[in-house]
Order: structure tokens, then sequence, then C-alpha cells
């Protein structure tokens, strides 16, 4: 399984969205990708970062990159922080791809959120991890369950 998370710059949300699930599904191909290209080749936002280290997630290796066309044919799940950010995937796809864009927080409809806030700008980057976590932890929740069904 490979898995594609989605947000604006690529500096606070996915890459620790990626952090997150990595540490969870290591036997996943993950990445993460921004919308927007304000911050290719930067690694996430120090600050986000210090709080990953807190709950115990290294991402200081992760570098942001914009999201791409070709992404939706290397990936069989894109995951998204927020509707803008699905808007703006959507618009990029290609014709005949079927590829599933879906919001994170899907995955943890108990917490109650439609989206994750941008710590970059709420300065919450505990309660963007918890959340994060959240979601992450529903997602492979998920696919384990699938992939028991499928072996079955």
């Amino acid at each position: 399984m490979k898995i594609l998370f989605v947000c604006l710059g690529n500096i606070c949300r996915s890459p620790a969205a990626e952090g997150v699930f990595r540490s969870l599904a290591p036997e996943t191909i993950t990445d993460s990708a921004g919308t927007a290209g304000w911050h290719v080749g930067k690694p996430p936002y120090r600050p986000m970062q210090e709080a990953a280290v807190d709950w115990g997630y290294d991402i200081s290796d992760l570098r942001a990159r914009q999201f791409s066309i070709q992404d939706f044919a290397r990936f069989d799940l894109i995951v998204a922080m927020d509707a803008s950010n699905v808007t703006d995937i959507e618009a990029l796809r290609p014709a005949g791809n079927e590829t599933p864009v879906r919001l994170f927080t899907d995955y943890a409809a108990a917490e109650g959120a439609s989206e994750v806030p941008d710590p970059y700008y709420t300065r919450d980057f505990d309660g963007a991890l918890r959340l994060l976590v959240a979601c992450a932890n529903g997602l492979r929740t998920l696919i384990q369950e699938d992939a028991s069904i499928s072996k079955s």
C-alpha cells in the first residue's frame, strides 16, 4: 500500500501525518506533499518537528515537495488534511483516474473534526498531533481489517 498525505505547504500537517503513520505501519510506503510550492525542499517547520519529537516521532528527514499530477498514478490512496486540499488535488485529477482522495479526519469520525487545523496558523501543534494520531490509528485499523478480509 502506498499512501500520500497532503496539506497546503507540506511543512506541518502532512509531514507530521506521514511521520505518525510510518511509525504505526512501517510496511506501508508513505510520502507527503503540499498543494502549494512555497516550501519545496525545506524540512518541516521547526515547532512542528519539536512537537513531533515530544510525541515520539522524528520527522526531521522529510523535505517539502509539491503535489503533482503523477501522484495519482504513484499512490493507492491520497489523504488530505482539509477540504481545500481535496479541491486543489481534485482539480489536477487526470481523466479516468480513480485513485481515492479522502480527508484524514474520515478515519477518526469519533473525534468530531472535519479537518486537521493548520498549526502553522493556530499554533496548536499538540492538538494537531493528537488528531493526527487518532486519524492514523483509524486508517491503520481499516487497512488491517481490509487485508484480513481479502485473505479470507
